[in-house]
């Protein structure tokens, strides 16, 4: 036997060694991510966790949307709003996590609908956050991420903020953990406005509301309650508060679950004023201090000079009703790592 007809054997076992690591390498991947035309959905070990929705007819600003626990549990409230039986329907903007604001320059970015809408008086205020640019999409072992670039456009069109957004999605066998870092720069001077309308913020699944303090609401029983990093529980110890997490736990189908969001160290105005409320909100808002303080004196406005800008940063963790002390060690970690693309 020849050295050519010897040495064959084992090119073709080498060969289907290393098909067989091509083929094993989506699997490694903890976190993978999938870009379409329309969205980027998130699956983590395998199972989907949320889909990043960034274009379509319709879409006036992107959202993640459904955010699940690690066992499955949907977080929050179905998009559109009624869809589930005993679901809520209030306040229709509310889908998904999103960014907007009430009042940027006199523009209305807080109440957007991602559904078609007849013209009206209030559309003329209405702005738009659309894509511009998807700048990079990662799959991996303990992390994967999104860096986007987002155009704020006023009811007219023309260019107002950019936003630079990057998601970070991390792989951890009990918790679903999102770092967000918004960059906004002012193409024109921008002032976000002084109102509780906003800002970073997701509507809570029905069942995970707080009980009505009086009357008995319809559709299936409240478990929720909001408990701030003070200590403070319920919405009047925690709305208008300042304070550096706020979690929003209850049950969902007989499971303990909770949806804690943090402020970074570093933003401004920390520890930040919350505009969570009992219905369900869950929402970070730095800029609506006249609201939260009563005291028409005070203003939460912020400005940025064209060219300037101005960056925020957050942690959304899914858990499975995770106890204050974990809640906040979970903080400490967030707040004291280097770099928000690590994983925890």
């Amino acid at each position: 036997m020849n050295a050519l007809a010897s040495s064959a054997p084992v090119r073709h076992l080498a060969l289907l060694v290393v098909l067989s690591l091509c083929t094993a390498l989506p699997t490694w991947a903890q976190v993978k991510l999938t870009q379409r035309p329309e969205q980027i959905a998130v699956e983590i070990d395998g199972k989907p966790f949320t889909v990043f929705y960034i274009g379509g007819t319709d879409l006036n600003r992107p959202y993640l949307h459904p955010l699940r626990s690690a066992s499955g549990k949907i977080v929050n409230r179905s998009f559109p709003a009624g869809q589930l039986p005993g679901e809520t329907t209030d306040h229709p903007h509310h889908a998904g996590l999103f960014y907007g604001h009430g009042d940027v320059n006199g523009y209305n970015y807080w109440a957007i609908q991602n559904v078609p809408t007849a013209p009206s008086k209030a559309s003329g205020t209405m702005g738009r956050i659309v894509l511009k640019e998807v700048v990079s999409v990662r799959s991996g072992k303990a992390s994967g991420s999104v860096d986007a670039i987002l155009t704020w456009l006023t009811p007219d069109g023309n260019p107002l903020l950019t936003e630079t957004r990057k998601m970070t999605f991390h792989a951890h066998p009990e918790l679903r953990i999102i770092d967000f870092d918004f960059d906004f720069a002012a193409i024109d001077k921008v002032v976000f406005r002084d109102t509780k309308e906003g800002t970073f913020a997701m509507r809570m699944a029905t069942v995970l509301e707080e009980p009505p303090p009086k009357e008995k609401a319809t559709g299936p029983s409240r478990t929720g309650k909001l408990v701030s990093a003070q200590g403070g529980e319920g919405e009047p110890n925690v709305w208008g508060k300042r304070s550096e997490w706020v979690d929003y736990s209850g049950q969902l189908d007989g499971e303990k679950v909770g949806v804690v969001m943090m402020d970074h160290p570093g933003n401004p105005r920390h520890p930040t004023y919350w505009h969570s409320r009992g219905y369900g909100l869950h929402s970070i808002n730095p800029f609506g201090v006249s609201d939260f303080l009563n005291d028409k004196t005070q203003n939460g406005s912020l400005t940025i000079e064209p060219g300037q800008h101005v960056r925020f940063r957050y942690r959304v963790i899914v858990h499975p009703g995770a106890s204050r002390a974990r809640l906040a060690e979970l903080y400490k970690q967030f707040a004291q790592a280097k770099s928000l693309s690590s994983n925890q």
